[in-house]
């Protein structure tokens, strides 16, 4: 009756919501790029503010932030995960991870 499913409209197991496959495993090149590049992006919006002499509490406590060369690249492509086996989970398994601020520093130990 069903026959094999291809393409866009294959099952997958519902313990997983059925996102199973779509996520893919890991990061690829060009989406780690793309990560980069808003982590730098959002990095010269910062330094936009400081030089234009704003202040508030929010932008101060973002100005101490490590910028993106800085970063370690587990923290720029995973995220904290309470969750997680590990406690780290790709940060493209985050929904919504492209719009979505993504904290640029994680728990002490982890």
């Amino acid at each position: 009756m069903f026959g094999s499913f291809i393409g866009a409209f294959r099952p997958s197991m519902v313990a997983l919501g059925g996102r199973a496959w779509r996520i893919p495993w890991r990061l690829s090149k060009t989406r780690k790029a793309n990560v980069r590049k808003r982590l730098r992006e959002v990095d010269s919006v910062i330094d936009t503010l400081v030089a234009s002499g704003v202040e508030c509490k929010q932008l101060d406590l973002v100005k101490v932030l490590p910028r993106e060369p800085e970063m370690l690249p587990k923290d720029k492509y995973t995220t904290f995960s309470r969750t997680a086996k590990n406690h780290r989970k790709g940060v493209h398994k985050v929904p919504h991870f492209t719009k979505r601020p993504i904290p640029r520093t994680t728990p002490t130990g982890f």
